[in-house]
């Protein structure tokens, strides 16, 4: 995802306060398997489910845009609900600070990254190195696999705490996840909307917006990164927002050999987790730190 930085209005966070536990060290890179996953863009129809093609806007079009399609029933009320409270309350949540155009910018929202030994993934200056899987999301990763006939090796989990908490406008392309990446996102807690707009356009760029329910999942697939960004806009509700879990899976195939990271910034320490019930602070801005609501990724 190739980033663009957007100065905030003013909110900023920082690691919230509380009893903090130490995650587990991820296991170092050991380098990926050759077993690439082929680049499947057809959503199946017999699996059980009712998807629903996400309208995405018609300016830039192009021949081949790629496919967004929904599922708002994946997963029933209850096990949604089980399933956001056992990963809010067990995954390695962490606030971190990404590099964007050479400014050091605290991400609104939460993240934890899991996955396959080796299957690091780097966006915005920042290398992550995945936890091992846990119980949860293996059966959620099982879950997918046999609905939609794809495989995945990683997973970036984002914990929006409340409106406040948003992803910038970004497309998943980096090139860890090959040409023509698959991306299945499971949405936990608060419905949210995701917002998609060309990357090119001739004239004013429009977009358009699907909500994303409580245990709903959306497939991104195709040549969809390439034409199209998409975002989690903030949310300002007299009413407030509710907590949502979005789990990103996806399969990272590896870089090519030319690749060098060695002289980028951006490696991260072994993760503290953030107890992630405790309020959204609203704080002066932290020396060398700031916080925006920008272009950067994953949803």
């Amino acid at each position: 995802m190739r980033s663009k930085a957007k100065v905030a209005d003013g909110h900023h966070h920082r690691p919230l306060e509380g009893t903090a536990t130490r995650c587990p060290d991820a296991p170092a890179a050991i380098g990926l398997s050759e077993d690439v996953f082929p680049e499947r863009q057809p959503i199946p129809s017999d699996r059980g489910f009712d998807w629903t093609k996400v309208d995405l806007p018609a300016d830039g079009v192009v021949e081949n845009p790629g496919n967004a399609s929904l599922a708002s029933v994946f997963f029933s009320p209850a096990e949604a609900r089980a399933h956001f409270s056992e990963l809010r309350e067990s995954l390695c949540w962490e606030e971190r600070a990404i590099e964007i155009y050479g400014k050091r910018l605290l991400q609104p929202r939460l993240v934890a990254y899991y996955g396959d030994p080796g299957a690091s993934y780097r966006y915005s200056g920042t290398l992550f190195e995945p936890h091992p899987w846990t119980d949860a999301l293996a059966h959620i990763r099982s879950r997918i696999q046999d609905a939609v006939g794809a495989s995945f090796n990683a997973v970036l989990c984002n914990l929006y705490r409340g409106g406040a908490d948003s992803m910038g406008w970004h497309s998943d392309d980096e090139v860890e996840l090959g040409a023509s990446p698959v991306i299945a996102s499971v949405s936990l807690g608060a419905s949210r909307n995701l917002r998609f707009r060309a990357r090119r356009s001739t004239g004013r760029r429009h977009s358009t917006a699907v909500e994303l329910g409580d245990g709903s999942l959306l497939m991104m697939t195709g040549d969809l990164q390439r034409n199209f960004q998409h975002q989690i806009p903030k949310v300002t509700a007299a009413r407030g927002v509710g907590p949502r879990i979005n789990l990103t899976f996806r399969r990272i195939v590896g870089l090519p050999e030319t690749a060098d990271f060695s002289s980028r910034p951006g490696r991260v320490r072994p993760a503290t987790r953030i107890d992630p019930s405790r309020p959204i602070p609203q704080i002066d801005r932290i020396p060398g730190v700031t916080s925006a609501d920008r272009t950067e990724g994953d949803s």
